[in-house]
C-alpha cells in the first residue's frame, strides 16, 4: 500500500531564498522514511495533490501565487488563479483524497488582542471538522498561545507533544505551556489515529514536534516585542500581521529565524513520513 504524507509549507523568505530547493528537500525528507510526498497547491485553477519538479518551481518562483485558505479555494479556482494552501485548505484537500497525515511548520491560531479584533485563524475551525493528523511545531510563537490551546480544546481538536510534555512554540521548543498529551513514537501516534477512527471522532490530531535547536529565547522575546510595537505603530492588522512579524524576525535575527523555520519543517516532514508508514 502507498503511504502518503501531504505537505504544506510557507516560509518567511526574501528574494534570495531558494524556495524550490527547500521544497525539494522537504519532499526528500518524506521519501527517506518510506512514504510518498504529496505537496498540495492550486495551479492555474486546478488543485494539485503531488507536484512535478516544474510545478514545485512554479509555486516557489511565480509572482502570482497567493495564500489560500479553504474559503478561498473555490473562488481562486473559478478565476484560474494559483496559490499556496494554508493549513485549513491543505487539511480539507488532503482529507478529501484520503490522505491521513500532513506536515507543516506551525499552526495558525488566536492572535494577540483577539478580544478586540476577533482575529483567529481559520485553521482551528477547519481542524475541528477534519479527520487528519497534522505534524507541526506547535503554534506560531507570535500568536496568543494559551488562548489558542483553549480554542483547540473547545473545538475538540486533539493535541499531543511529540516526545515532550511541553507545547512547542514554533521557534521555541517550549512555549511556556504544557501539552495536553504526550506521544513518543510514530507507532503511538498511529495507535491514537486508529482509536480516533474507531470512536468516530471527526476532529484532527495535532502532533506538536519541538524544534531541536530553538531560537535564542532572549532574542526571540526582544524581537517579538519590538515587532509587535512596530505593527501597532504602522496600523497593521488582521491577516497582514503574521507576515509582517515573520519578516521582522527574519530581518532582526540575521536570518536565524528562517534557518529555524526550514529546519523545523524538515523535521516535521520526516516525522509525518514515519507516521504515514506506521499508520498503514
Amino acid at each position: 500500500m502507498i503511504r502518503v504524507a501531504a505537505l504544506q509549507f510557507a516560509a518567511e523568505a526574501d528574494a534570495d531564498t531558494n524556495l524550490a530547493g527547500i521544497l525539494a528537500r522537504i519532499e526528500a525528507a518524506v521519501r527517506e522514511q518510506g512514504a510518498v510526498p504529496a505537496t498540495i497547491a492550486l495551479l492555474d485553477g486546478t488543485v494539485r495533490v503531488g507536484l512535478s519538479g516544474a510545478q514545485l518551481d512554479a509555486v516557489a518562483s511565480r509572482d502570482d501565487v497567493a495564500k489560500l485558505s479553504a474559503r478561498d479555494l473555490p473562488l481562486a479556482a473559478a478565476r484560474g488563479a494559483s496559490g499556496a494552501t494554508t493549513v485549513a485548505a491543505t487539511a480539507h484537500v488532503a482529507a478529501r483524497v484520503g490522505i491521513r497525515v500532513f506536515a507543516t511548520g506551525g499552526l495558525g491560531g488566536v492572535h494577540r488582542e483577539a478580544q478586540e479584533t476577533w482575529d483567529e485563524s481559520a485553521d482551528l475551525v477547519a481542524l475541528s471538522r477534519t479527520a487528519i493528523c497534522v505534524v507541526c511545531s506547535g503554534v506560531k510563537s507570535i500568536l496568543d498561545v494559551p488562548a489558542t490551546l483553549e480554542r483547540l480544546e473547545t473545538l475538540g481538536v486533539g493535541v499531543a507533544g511529540y516526545g515532550t510534555d511541553r507545547f512547542p512554540g514554533f521557534y521555541l521548543a517550549d512555549s511556556g505551556h504544557p501539552a495536553p498529551w504526550r506521544l513518543d513514537s510514530p507507532v503511538e501516534v498511529a495507535a491514537a489515529l486508529r482509536a480516533r477512527e474507531e470512536l468516530g471522532i471527526d476532529g484532527a490530531l495535532v502532533v506538536a514536534n519541538p524544534l531541536d535547536e530553538q531560537l535564542d529565547p532572549e532574542l526571540h522575546e526582544r524581537v517579538l516585542t519590538e515587532a509587535l510595537a512596530a505593527a501597532g505603530a504602522e496600523g497593521i492588522r488582521g491577516r497582514d500581521v503574521t507576515p509582517f512579524l515573520l519578516a521582522r524576525f527574519h530581518e532582526q535575527t540575521g536570518g536565524a529565524s528562517l534557518r529555524a523555520n526550514v529546519r523545523l519543517v524538515l523535521r516535521n516532514a520526516a516525522l509525518a513520513g514515519q507516521i504515514a508508514v506506521a499508520a498503514t
